[in-house]
């Protein structure tokens, strides 16, 4: 008897790579960065923490049944979860549970349900939640609470953090600079600032067992760490007294966070190896040009999501050769 042709749809050879499993991967490296943060902030940085990951997952879970009235239930894929802890790490330890459900509930049902859901959304969640929160409540968005006061919570004693410092100092401020915490503090997260954002080494971690994993590839974090040395290394050398030393720029407000763990998601970044580094590029230097000549001392935020509108675009002048296709 004849062999019988055999034709299905593609992938044909699989990596053994799932959503679930790329989910759960990202979050077990947010661990490191996530145990600095309840050492730095205590029971603020749990309340926070939980609190974000359970209405994240809650609002998924409701809009998924209630409103678009699907069978399938996704909160297990991690996405959820991710979405909420990645929130969390962009907040202040100190932040009312109130705001904390709002911007859960802006993360998730307008940054990812509104647009189908995930794989569909062209900004990524977290991030959306953290700026519609630092627009809609400035205030408590930028109060930060200091280190190490383990058992305060809304009543915790507040401090400048060193992006407000190096703000200052391109305001005029000549003393500024010399009030930042030193480079090793700086590294290690012995600062004021968001909850998981403070710790460079502990997210560098993260980064280093992402790319043994293969979760993600050097290219974009690279790229934006790259630029952000290059581009505030040259600022600094022209005016040192305004403007901060590269490692400062590299190891204070999100920028770890954001390289390693936000820039990266699979759906809001670009596909090709070429598309991520002009993706990561761009998203250095707006950084750099946010935080010295924006109205806000952080830049990092907003030049992801401006970079996420572009990513489109990137992915169409950033094709892969089709195989077989002859170099002209």
């Amino acid at each position: 008897m004849a062999n019988k042709l055999i034709v299905s749809l593609s992938p044909h050879v699989h990596s053994g790579d799932s959503v679930q499993k790329n989910m759960y991967g990202v979050i077990i490296a947010l661990l490191p960065a996530l145990l600095v943060s309840f050492y730095m902030f205590g029971l603020g940085a749990v309340v926070v923490t939980l609190t974000s990951v359970a209405a994240c997952v809650f609002f998924e879970w409701a809009i998924t049944k209630f409103i678009l009235k699907r069978e399938a239930c996704t909160i297990c894929d991690g996405s959820a979860a991710l979405t909420g802890l990645l929130l969390a790490f962009n907040l202040p330890s100190n932040l009312p549970i109130w705001i904390i459900i709002i911007g859960a509930l802006f993360a998730i049902g307008v940054g990812k349900m509104t647009f189908g859901g995930l794989g569909c959304n062209p900004f990524n969640p977290a991030l959306v939640g953290r700026i519609f929160l630092l627009i809609s409540f400035p205030v408590q968005m930028t109060s930060w609470p200091t280190v190490q006061q383990w058992t305060s919570y809304t009543d915790a004693e507040t401090g400048a953090t060193p992006l407000a410092l190096m703000k200052m100092a391109v305001n005029g401020d000549a003393n500024a600079l010399s009030q930042l915490p030193d480079t090793l503090s700086l590294f290690l997260g012995n600062n004021p600032g968001c909850i998981g954002e403070v710790s460079a080494l502990a997210l560098l971690l993260g980064l280093g067992y992402m790319l043994w994993k293969k979760i993600i590839s050097w290219h974009i974090p690279v790229s934006i760490i790259a630029t952000v040395f290059v581009f505030a290394g040259l600022m600094n050398l022209i005016n040192p007294v305004a403007y901060a030393s590269p490692l400062a720029h590299l190891f204070t407000g999100g920028l770890m966070l954001g390289a390693i763990f936000m820039a990266t998601d699979y759906v809001t970044s670009p596909m090709t190896h070429k598309g991520m580094i002009i993706y990561g590029v761009s998203i250095g230097f707006l950084t750099v040009v946010i935080r010295n000549f924006g109205a806000y001392p952080e830049g990092m935020s907003f030049a992801i999501f401006i970079m996420n509108a572009f990513t489109p675009l990137i992915n169409t002048y950033c094709k892969p050769k089709r195989f077989g296709e002859v170099k002209k």
